[in-house]
């Protein structure tokens, strides 16, 4: 029979791997199984992101990577330092300490030769040189050297406070003259330099 038709020839669709699900169009690839006594609802945990394994070696890569911070070691202080120079004294100030240090060590000058002279005294050492001296200077006309009578408390103070305010006077007078004398030099030299340290 000529007039007949021929069957046309259909393509050939391959089965597909995954079927679709009802709704959805074209497959969907595997969804990760979640651990046994996960809830229903949870979601999968993701996938590495490096693609390795979930164990020990994995923690102790991370673990060696980062940098931990030493613990024994001892931090060395910080020192800053900065360099000074002294270009001028005021005399008037300097006048003024040495007034009241030269004072002071007058004072100190004074209370030594009291206390000095009390433990000679009670030592017995002028009784011994007096008669020492007495025996050597006596004439026949009268006594000798009276050393406990030349040396008394009394004269011997009045002989320190008489030195100690000689030294007051000098040692302001001659402070200040320094003071004077530094300030010109400075100006042509520079001045002393210092170093200051400070630690933090």
């Amino acid at each position: 029979m000529t007039g007949a038709k021929q069957p046309q020839a259909q393509p050939h669709h391959p089965p597909q791997a995954y079927p679709a699900p009802p709704g959805g169009h074209g497959p969907q690839p595997p969804q990760a199984t979640p651990p046994a006594g996960t809830p229903a609802g949870a979601p999968a945990a993701p996938p590495p992101a490096d693609g390795g394994s979930h164990g020990d070696g994995h923690g102790d890569g991370l673990q060696a990577g980062v940098r931990r911070p030493r613990t024994g070691a001892r931090t060395v202080p910080r020192v800053r330092k900065a360099r000074l120079r002294v270009a001028k004294v005021d005399p008037w100030s300097v006048m003024k300490v040495s007034f009241l240090l030269s004072i002071a060590l007058g004072i100190c000058t004074i209370v030594a030769v009291a206390v000095l002279w009390m433990v000679m005294d009670a030592m017995g050492v002028f009784s011994s040189i007096g008669t020492i001296l007495g025996e050597a200077t006596e004439s026949a006309d009268g006594g000798g050297f009276d050393l406990e009578t030349f040396l008394s408390l009394p004269r011997v103070l009045t002989f320190t406070g008489l030195i100690a305010v000689i030294d007051v006077v000098l040692a302001t007078a001659l402070a200040t003259l320094g003071a004077f004398i530094y300030n010109l030099s400075a100006g042509f030299v520079g001045g002393v330099e210092l170093t200051l340290a400070e630690d933090e």
